[in-house]
């Protein structure tokens, strides 16, 4: 049976973006299959501690979630694991928070093992101190009669055995996702070894990321397969994307995409997903990717910028991506500064987005004339491969080659730098 759910929100100091965060919470319940049958809502000064809204309007959400035949109310707010209790009691119905339904969407959209892991973690975290409200029967359980080691005798409740089970899973979750952080760590010194720049995508759920990284792989007549999940809804992928963007004069770049961002984001979520979104902290260009046809765009740069300081990533060199500009009727492409408008679904867009890249990640380039013996055809194969050839010609003494080539690598085959 479809759940139908009623909304409830409570608006504390005239909030600006209650109203948008309300429509946010109606968008992520339908993510999760949920059917809205109306909202709730309430001017406070501040919670009240026991319920989280009035006694009066407890009354009229109960009244509403009747006549519109609902099974679930939906807060907009986390609640304290009393105010559920207390709020079901009241209702007669199922109450989860706006975090309990974001942990359902990512439980439901996470692919990978490390995605599944993660989310698995926030969510034992989020139920640990919410198990009185979550377990109706407390029932003693029977100590052992035959003397062993299987039970602890009568005195632990079945809450206790509850929280001693879900504390091991935690326990177990983080010691195999530090194995796979180390293993990610592992693969970033190799591409800090190899001097490949990496460019990341981040920005707010929804806003484009997806259909800018297809965009780059179309371009290079990438085939599908290396595409990624593109579609419109909130969260509509969790798992980190890796692609190699190899441009026409074979200087190449790494572009990473991660889980996307959101008003009152978990902190559950967000610690878990840590490891994940560090992706971006080895960046050595972040694309902030706006919906710029979205009326609280600025508000969703904010939240993107508040995220991205809560995990640590500052200082990094930023690009501001003006996505569906032609949505809010603005001239694309467009640069100025470190911004640019476009409209990701363009092809001529999204070449220009690449050109701005190679800008900004390949200013150490430098361009110089090589000439190379021909008994070190490892050294011509590597610059053909690694740089920019703009010439060759073959001399009596060897290929003389001009390239343009990564100051770095310069250095190393200094030897042969004419």
């Amino acid at each position: 049976m479809q759940e139908r759910a009623v909304l409830v929100g409570v608006e504390l100091d005239r909030d600006e973006q209650f109203e948008y965060s309300m429509e946010e919470l109606a968008s992520l319940a339908e993510a999760c299959g949920v059917e809205v049958a109306g909202t709730v809502t309430q001017g406070l000064d501040r919670v009240n501690p026991s319920h989280y809204i009035g006694s009066g309007k407890v009354r009229e959400i109960k009244a509403y979630h009747d006549e519109t035949d609902s099974n679930v109310v939906i807060f907009n707010d986390e609640l304290s694991p009393s105010q559920i209790r207390n709020l079901e009691t009241e209702l007669e119905t199922k109450v989860i928070d706006r975090t309990m339904l974001i942990l359902d969407i990512f439980a439901r959209r996470a692919k990978t093992k490390e995605a599944q892991m993660q989310v698995e973690l926030a969510q034992l975290q989020y139920m640990l101190p919410r198990l009185v409200g979550l377990r109706a029967s407390l029932s003693r359980q029977a100590g052992s009669t035959g003397g062993g080691v299987a039970t602890r005798g009568p005195g632990e409740t079945k809450l206790e055995l509850d929280r001693r089970k879900i504390e091991d899973q935690i326990a177990r979750l983080r010691r195999e996702l530090e194995s796979v952080k180390v293993h990610r760590e592992t693969q970033r010194k190799r591409r800090v070894k190899r001097e490949v720049p990496v460019v990341s995508l981040v920005g707010y759920t929804n806003a484009g990321k997806s259909t800018i990284m297809n965009g780059m792989l179309a371009g290079l007549g990438e085939e599908a397969g290396r595409q990624v999940l593109e579609k419109d809804m909130l969260f509509a992928t969790l798992d980190t994307s890796v692609r190699k963007i190899r441009l026409e004069d074979n200087r190449e770049f790494l572009l990473t995409d991660t889980v996307g961002f959101v008003g009152r984001l978990p902190h559950h979520l967000v610690k878990a997903f840590r490891s994940t979104l560090e992706e971006a902290a080895d960046a050595d260009l972040l694309l902030q990717v706006v919906d710029v046809s979205h009326p609280e765009y600025r508000y969703m740069m904010q939240v993107t910028e508040d995220t991205l300081s809560d995990i640590g990533i500052e200082g990094i060199q930023e690009l501001f991506v003006f996505n569906k500009s032609d949505l809010a009727g603005l001239e694309h492409p467009r640069v100025q500064d470190n911004n640019i408008w476009l409209s990701a679904k363009n092809a001529d867009d999204i070449h220009a987005l690449t050109g701005l890249i190679a800008s900004k990640v390949f200013g150490d380039f430098v361009r110089c004339r090589m000439l190379v013996p021909f008994d070190r055809g490892d050294v011509v194969s590597w610059l053909n491969e690694h740089a920019d050839v703009l010439e060759t010609e073959y001399t009596e003494d060897g290929t003389l080659m001009e390239v343009d080539m990564r100051e770095a690598d310069r250095n190393r085959y200094s030897e042969f730098v004419q």
